[in-house]
């Protein structure tokens, strides 16, 4: 298993803390490799933990939920386990899947494939399926409702599932992030209640899943995961199951330092982006180009950690896990005003852009009420088909509810729904002489955007489509 560098900005003196961090030692299987790889620096690895199967035709998988964490997590144990069960409530999913039409790519689409045609992953509705497997893994959505409250119905469900169906000697693992102390509230108590003590009987931990949608730079492989059990017992089993998917896996103390961890790591990206997206507008007031700027920060090789300014956050991690820890808070009667300021920017960032939009168009005489407006991608990020949260969304109904013709272009995304309910089809190869104004929201890899110049007027949301001479920034 891997060495891993740790990412901090401490005054360059980030190797001090290393010691800090227990790497998990994984066991040797009968070839002498730990997982199907070389164990580090030539190191002897610790003996697999009692009832942990170490052959890969020796223990089955269930994984809970099949979307964008648990199919890639299925995938991932094609060739590690002797079966999959892929568990999901929605049955055109699991249709997808099995059409192989679900938005997976690269490797992973090809283990899936791979996994499909060896008859190794199996693929259900039934919950009670877990207790056919050795392991599961609990990867459900954790959003948040539209007062920004957690909505933990998908989580409840799938926990309540699991637990049911819980049989003795399983290890069962949560990836979803939530808030701190779920596992124990919703897998370890409710199995000890059913007479399945998590250490003995049973083996219950939380490792957060570090999952990076259409980033080919992070696979799963080469991204360190995190491991936090009930007791050490259920912490060595359940990093032994998840040094499968990745070289390196770090043990905590518990599984609420496990849950801690992957919401400090999101509220640490929401408020950069936060910061990122204001310092560029101070950049705007100076006349200077905030990516460079940024770039050039980033020189510093301690003490900054940079991030890009963009039309808004999106996705199924950033503009909801904080809320979970704001929520959290909130019933104990305490506050964290930085983090509430950053998702308020967060919030309110759409609208700044439909704002610059108004300003682009008046500067020329021309109103925002009337004018042709197309938006340039609408995914919450480039190379997914995902518009969870999207920036786009908001910013469209902003544009409309002003009075503006709005239309997109998106070649992932065929059709959108917006908050009011109104829909709208992507342009078909549109002509940018047919606009008055394109707002860029995502450029997505591979993608014609050769049209976009001859727009009368080009609003860059993303600081980066220099293509077009006579473009603005946000």
């Amino acid at each position: 298993m891997a060495e891993s560098a740790l990412s901090l900005a401490v005054n360059g003196r980030e190797h001090q803390l290393e010691g800090k961090l227990v790497l998990f030692r994984p066991p040797v299987t009968e070839s002498g490799s730990a997982n199907g790889h070389a164990g580090p620096r030539g190191r002897p690895a610790q003996a697999p933990p009692r009832g942990v199967p170490d052959g890969v035709a020796t223990w089955s998988a269930a994984i809970m939920g099949l979307g964008y964490v648990g199919l890639p997590t299925a995938a991932a144990l094609h060739g590690q386990c002797g079966q999959i069960i892929g568990i999901d409530v929605n049955p055109e999913r699991l249709r997808q899947i099995e059409a192989r039409e679900a938005d997976l790519a690269g490797p992973d689409r090809a283990r899936l494939e791979a996994a499909l045609d060896d008859g190794s992953l199996e693929l259900t509705c039934d919950p009670a399926a877990v207790a056919k497997a050795d392991v599961v893994i609990i990867c459900v959505p954790t959003p948040v409702n539209g007062d920004h409250v957690p909505d933990l119905r998908a989580l409840r469900g799938a926990c309540e599932s699991v637990v049911a169906h819980a049989r003795p000697g399983q290890t069962v693992i949560l990836t979803s992030t939530t808030y701190v102390g779920t596992t124990r509230e919703l897998l370890a108590g409710p199995l000890q209640r059913r007479g399945l003590r998590a250490g003995s009987a049973v083996f219950v931990a939380f490792s957060p899943e570090r999952i990076d949608p259409g980033n080919p730079d992070h696979v799963q492989r080469k991204t360190p995961r995190v491991v936090g059990g009930v007791t050490p017992e259920c912490a060595r089993r359940a990093a032994t199951v998840i040094g499968r998917l990745t070289d390196a896996v770090y043990l905590v103390s518990s599984p609420d330092a496990a849950e801690a961890t992957k919401l400090y790591e999101n509220i640490f990206r929401a408020v950069s982006l936060a910061l990122a997206n204001e310092f560029a507008d101070a950049c705007g007031t100076l006349s200077l180009d905030p990516v460079e700027v940024t770039l050039a920060a980033g020189t510093k090789p301690y003490g900054f950690l940079g991030a890009l300014p963009g039309p808004g956050v999106g996705g199924h991690c950033i503009p909801c896990d904080p809320h979970y820890l704001l929520w959290q808070l909130g019933r104990d009667g305490h506050r964290s005003p930085l983090i509430e300021q950053a998702m308020t920017s967060i919030r309110l960032r759409p609208g700044r852009v439909a704002e610059r939009a108004r300003q682009v168009l008046a500067a020329d005489g021309r109103a925002l009420a009337g004018a042709r407006v197309i938006v340039v991608g609408v995914s919450y990020k480039a190379g997914v088909q995902d518009l969870r949260e999207s920036s786009a969304l908001p910013l469209i109904a902003g544009l409309m509810s002003d009075g503006a013709d709005v239309g997109y272009y998106d070649p992932l995304i065929p059709r959108i729904q917006l908050p009011g309910g109104a829909a709208l089809e992507s342009q078909d190869a549109p002509a940018g002489s047919g606009w008055d104004l394109a707002v860029v929201h995502t450029l997505h890899p591979g993608a014609d955007y050769s049209w976009v110049p001859d727009c009368l007027r080009v609003l860059d949301a993303t600081y980066q489509f220099d293509t077009a001479p006579h473009r603005v920034v946000v």
